[in-house]
């Protein structure tokens, strides 16, 4: 009988994974992960992690599965914690629930659940693995989940083949409505829980003080950018090559003071992101102010009036060789290659048309239509049909 390790959370999902393994006939065991010590950075009791690790217990005895509690806190500060602030400190926007699922699910638990005699682990993700056989080797396949609106392959865009060969997803074939279900006829504790929104496994952690307790507030300012401003029209036109033009599509406008006027103060520009809305508390504007670029050097917030500020637009990405990663090996491009894909820049984005420029130094994504808030450190993940090829950090 195949052993599966199950990442019991505490939530609806992970507790019918559990329960469609068993009834697949593996002989399993779940286990908790404490990825955090620190409650005074956790949203007053929404969802503290003693309430979660008690509703995975209860879980456990429901469907008489052996369980315990594993403290991961050390190596996730070191791998997800840590690295978070040092991108912050470096303007970036990191994305802990894709790094969290390389880092820590895939990996270190992963390591635990092999040690404890695992053949698989198995996660609550709405998402889907085929394994196929491509020229004599086998490949797995990391498949979009059935819900279109809980597909969460995206949060799995960093995993390696080695990864996806012990991994199992039980859940992916079904929708959330159909989870909850099976969860209220089990009479599961989990049944009615509302998902969890925060970092990955801590639960609800407020973001600016969570950051303030390592980055210390400083005080800038807020520079507002008109879109009339020359730097949005100076259109490039001669390139000696298609790189060029990608490369020049894809450059970071550089911002300065004077290129505007100054609308109001911040309380430290590493605490901003591109495309934010609010908490920048500067009001009387016809529409209202979106960051469009922080210089954390400089400690300036460079803001413009609405949606469709050209500051927010930009259709080409790059992602360099060292941040780019094929799930898919085998369909990997070399220089000079294209490929048309699908592509999204966050979770819950509808995915959008692109195009694939395997450049000597990385890769461009080029995509038909104009994107918001391309924002550097953010991973940008390409499919084709229903299967996650790849993914990169956004330089």
């Amino acid at each position: 009988m195949k052993r599966v390790v199950v990442g019991l959370s505490g939530g609806v999902d992970s507790s019918v994974a559990a329960y469609l393994l068993k009834e697949q006939g593996y002989e399993v065991i779940g286990l908790f992960m404490k990825n955090w010590h620190d409650d005074s950075v956790t949203i007053s009791n929404e969802c503290p992690w003693l309430d979660d690790s008690n509703d995975a217990m209860l879980v456990a005895e429901k469907l008489n599965i052996p369980f315990q509690t594993i403290d991961l806190s050390v190596q996730y500060k070191e791998r997800i914690v840590d690295y978070m602030f040092h991108e912050y400190e470096k303007g970036r926007t990191p994305n802990p629930d894709v790094l969290c699922n390389r880092e820590i699910k895939f990996d270190v638990f992963m390591k635990i659940a092999m040690e404890l005699g695992a053949d698989f682990v198995g996660t609550g993700h709405y998402c889907r693995k085929e394994t196929v056989l491509e020229n004599g080797q086998y490949v797995h396949r990391l498949l979009a989940g059935v819900d279109k609106n809980k597909d969460q392959s995206y949060f799995l865009c960093q995993l390696s083949q080695d990864q996806l060969a012990k991994a199992l997803f039980p859940i992916g074939e079904l929708t959330k409505p159909q989870v909850r279900e099976i969860a209220a006829k089990l009479d599961l504790v989990t049944a009615e829980k509302k998902d969890s929104q925060g970092l990955c496994f801590i639960g609800k952690v407020k973001l600016p003080e969570f950051l303030q307790q390592q980055l210390k507030p400083k005080e800038g300012i807020i520079v507002e950018i008109p879109e009339t401003k020359e730097v949005f029209h100076e259109v490039e036109t001669h390139f000696h090559s298609a790189e060029e033009k990608l490369k020049y599509l894809s450059r970071k406008i550089q911002y300065k003071v004077t290129d505007g006027v100054i609308v109001g103060k911040h309380q430290g520009a590493h605490y901003f992101t591109k495309g934010q809305r609010k908490g920048l508390a500067v009001g009387g504007t016809p529409d209202p102010l979106f960051v469009i670029d922080t210089d954390v050097k400089e400690n300036v917030i460079y803001t413009g009036q609405g949606k469709e500020h050209p500051g927010l637009l930009k259709k080409v990405l790059f992602v360099s060789n060292d941040e780019l990663h094929w799930i898919r090996e085998d369909m990997a491009l070399r220089p000079g290659e294209t490929m048309s894909v699908m592509a999204r820049i966050r979770y819950r984005q509808a995915l959008e048309r692109a195009v694939l420029h395997k450049v000597d130094s990385g890769l461009y994504v080029e995509f038909e239509n104009k994107q918001s808030a391309i924002t550097e450190g953010q991973f940008v993940a390409w499919y084709v049909k229903d299967e996650l090829l790849g993914s990169g950090v956004i330089a």
